[in-house]
């Protein structure tokens, strides 16, 4: 791996750790409730959120790919900061709404932003067969750094109520640092950065690059059945995830007689198993395709939602932890499949948004869903809805994949790597930096991580989106 290609995955890995390191995530519930918010109020609010996402996420993606990724992480960065202080200045409806807001301006601007400028930088530095790994072990990086921190909410509101907020903003502000730090890329980015820098007065023109941006994604989701049905197989994993471990996540546990003063602790629980299964994808065996494996990761997270209307706490906290290993796993697989489907030369931040877009919108029916289901006290028949909908989906998925109706030929992430391919399969994995909330991957030498890894990789040709 060259040293550019190091500095950009460990950059990014010090990026995705910070701006993701909500520290008001175990207790932002508890938090609204104390601040005089409703059940209604605050499933509203969330329901807004995702609403927003939806409008902001092609707009942003579309000036991702005009002024450059690296340009718009650093706008995100600026924005997540600058949210995380709504609360303190105002800790009312009005408040959250605001804070809520702008973290979706914040994570619009860097959702398909951040993915993109690591799978480009890493193509440009002929080191693309590290992104599967690099993109793992940042999520599970990530992870780890909540671990550490969220069992520290608790104390630190004891002697300063905001520290939450505050802590999260100070966070966001170090993933601005690490965003000015990122290397320039060569080709694309590098262009789209020149015309940023020099064409400012061409308004009229960057319009209409804008609109032909737009065209150029609906258009390849419109020619690319394959890359539309992975975009959709992802909402199931993305709204479970979501759904749960935000949104359900202390309503689930007070339900169980599992109190406040615990939550922290369950949290950093889940945390450590989906900080493990995000850093090691290529444990999982190549005897099912990457697509299968995000199918059947889904239906096991279906699977844990049910089931935890059956069982007591400590079964419930076993549940959890369960559910967010497979959603560990599940994310950078369902992530690679993306964009390996992407077509050179198509506008990625802007498909990748188009893919948030989807995922977001079907949150924000759940989270409607989600808010009125509780204010009946019908938490179970929620959970049980949730996983038979699931089914549903991923049946329709398959019937559709089976169908033979979707060309699937020359796509990477429908088959696993031959042993070799041009020398760079069987390379191995390589030695990387720290991250977006995983370990640092192991060294490039290690031979039984490469034979594990090659089950989730694409062969040589596929890896490249242009062959289609």
């Amino acid at each position: 791996m060259t040293d550019t290609a190091r500095r950009i995955i460990r950059l990014n890995y010090g990026f995705q750790l910070l701006f993701n390191l909500l520290w008001w995530m175990p207790v932002f519930y508890a938090y609204q409730k104390a601040a005089g918010l409703s059940d209604g109020q605050i499933f509203g609010i969330q329901s807004i959120y995702y609403v927003a996402f939806c409008l902001l996420e092609i707009p942003t993606g579309l000036i991702a790919d005009r002024i450059g990724t690296r340009n718009c992480l650093r706008a995100g960065a600026v924005v997540m900061t600058a949210a995380n202080l709504a609360p303190v200045v105002s800790a009312s409806y009005a408040g959250f709404l605001v804070h809520f807001l702008a973290i979706a301006a914040g994570r619009s601007l860097t959702s398909g932003a951040a993915s993109a400028y690591l799978y480009d930088g890493l193509r440009a530095e002929r080191c693309d067969e590290h992104y599967l790994r690099a993109e793992g072990t940042a999520r599970a990086l990530g992870l780890a750094a909540k671990v550490v921190c969220w069992p520290l909410v608790g104390p630190l509101m004891a002697l300063a109520h905001p520290a939450p907020y505050v802590l999260s903003a100070v966070s966001a502000a170090g993933s601005l640092v690490c965003a000015v730090l990122l290397p320039r890329l060569a080709g694309a980015e590098a262009g789209a950065e020149a015309g940023a820098d020099t064409g400012r007065d061409g308004g009229g023109r960057r319009g209409g690059a804008f609109l032909r941006d737009a065209g150029t994604a609906l258009r390849c989701v419109a020619s690319s059945p394959w890359l539309a049905l992975v975009m959709v197989q992802g909402v199931a994993v993305f709204t479970l995830s979501r759904i749960c471990q935000v949104n359900l996540f202390q309503p689930i546990l007070l339900d169980h007689g599992i109190g406040e003063a615990s939550h922290g602790g369950v949290l950093a629980a889940m945390t450590v198993a989906e900080a493990l299964a995000s850093a090691r994808p290529q444990w999982l065996s190549r005897r099912l395709p990457p697509v299968a494996w995000v199918s059947v990761l889904s239906l096991a997270l279906a699977g844990a939602l049910a089931a935890m209307t059956l069982g007591g706490p400590w079964t419930v906290v076993v549940l959890l932890c369960l559910f967010a290993a497979a959603t560990g796993f599940a994310f950078p697989v369902q992530r690679k499949l993306v964009n390996d489907a992407i077509p050179a030369h198509a506008p990625r931040a802007t498909l990748l948004s188009v893919e948030s877009i989807v995922d977001r919108a079907v949150c924000a029916l759940a989270a409607i869903a989600a808010g009125a289901y509780l204010s009946a006290g019908h938490l179970d028949a929620l959970l049980w809805h949730s996983a038979l909908a699931t089914v549903v989906l991923l049946g329709v998925f398959q019937l559709l994949l089976r169908s033979g109706l979707v060309d699937r030929s020359g796509q990477g992430g429908n088959r696993a790597m031959p042993s070799q391919a041009g020398g760079r399969a069987g390379g191995g994995t390589a030695s990387a930096g720290a991250g977006d909330g995983a370990p640092d991957p192991a060294d490039a030498g290690a031979a039984g991580e490469t034979g594990r890894e090659g089950a989730l990789e694409p062969d040589q040709a596929a890896r490249r989106p242009g062959t289609t």
